[in-house]
């Protein structure tokens, strides 16, 4: 056979192979064009979860085909459930996501599903916009100024619900590791908890990461103002504060089950800005929206914007969240189980 035709086959083959991708990227831009994508942020305006979701909102249009106009809504309340109970009331077109605490992922595993309505583990992740160590901070005039100072001294921190790191993070370290936290549950969000810290109110916040407080109190991570770090709320910990000897809560684990529940617990670090969509929607919008998501967190733009804002961008794809989030769902039952009385959950 001539090469000629050879080539011809070959470059038809390829074309062919094109088609599917193609009809799926052109159905997509003609479903999207002219409409609104809602995204829904299951926190208060002024937090870190909002300038996250935010920052992705004012980008993410230009990668999805059809440029679509996104509209941010903030549904705060429930761990992030007010958001999830919105977002499946939903259309099942693709045309709403939601940015949501990571805790909120976790929580269904602890088998609470008598009081949570949605199964987490269908939704569609479209990934998470970093990932993150947090931290427990404590006002400078405090008792307690290190973390060895919580096993003889009590911190009253700040916290939202069940389900939120702010009030999980200290209660399973109390009940595994000893520690004398007093969680005082009345807030809505980190910035409203931080105000509290400036008021005196209570003397610390727990379960949120050096991003948050770059938006809310630069000047506590300069080692400035009335907060400090007092440790990592983490198994391994960040490379950058263990550098700074930043102690890491694991390290008090007395046993490698006690460290298993604080790193079951701590797990929703792995995925610390997850964006979610209600199950059903049209695999080709799926993937429409997942690969925009991607690119969007390698855009230039984002990225210059994301470091003005002193915002940690680390992606992490759909896929590799929805595989995550798999795995934490098949944590053996004994782990789980004392993870649960850890928690405290009633």
């Amino acid at each position: 056979m001539p090469s000629d035709r050879l080539q011809m086959i070959a470059a038809v083959a390829a074309l062919t192979a094109l088609l599917p991708g193609l009809a799926q990227a052109q159905d997509a831009a003609s479903f999207y064009k002219g409409r609104q994508i809602n995204m829904l942020i299951a926190s208060a305006v002024g937090g870190g979860y909002d300038a996250y979701a935010r920052l992705v909102g004012r980008h993410i249009s230009r990668y999805i085909p059809g440029n679509p106009s996104i509209v941010p809504m903030n549904m705060p309340g429930a761990a992030g459930n007010t958001a999830i109970q919105h977002l499946y009331a939903q259309p099942k077109e693709a045309t709403a996501f939601a940015a949501i605490p990571p805790g909120a992922i976790t929580r269904p595993i602890y088998g609470l599903l008598d009081r949570i309505r949605y199964d987490y583990s269908q939704l569609v992740y479209l990934g998470s916009a970093n990932t993150e160590v947090n931290l427990c901070w404590a006002r400078t005039d405090a008792e307690v100024q290190s973390f060895t100072d919580l096993f003889a001294k009590e911190l009253i921190v700040g916290a939202s619900g069940e389900g939120d790191s702010t009030r999980d993070f200290a209660t399973v370290e109390n009940a595994i590791l000893g520690t004398k936290f007093r969680v005082i549950q009345r807030y809505t969000g980190v910035r409203d908890i931080v105000l509290a810290v400036d008021r005196n109110e209570v003397q610390g916040v727990c379960g949120t990461g050096v991003p948050a407080m770059m938006v809310q109190r630069p000047d506590w991570i300069a080692g400035k103002g009335t907060g400090k770090m007092l440790v990592q709320q983490n198994v391994a910990g960040s490379a950058k504060l263990n550098a700074m000897k930043v102690p890491r809560t694991g390290d008090f684990a007395k046993t490698d089950d006690d460290r298993a529940v604080l790193a079951l617990v701590y797990a929703q670090q792995q995925f610390g800005r997850p964006f979610v969509m209600p199950p059903g929607a049209p695999p080709e919008r799926v993937a429409a929206i997942r690969q925009a998501f991607v690119q969007v967190l390698n855009d230039k733009d984002l990225l210059a914007e994301a470091a003005k804002m002193n915002l940690d961008i680390d992606p992490l794809s759909g896929a590799d969240l929805q595989g995550i989030v798999e795995r934490l769902y098949a944590t053996p039952a004994p782990i789980v189980k004392r993870a649960v009385m850890a928690l405290g959950y009633k």
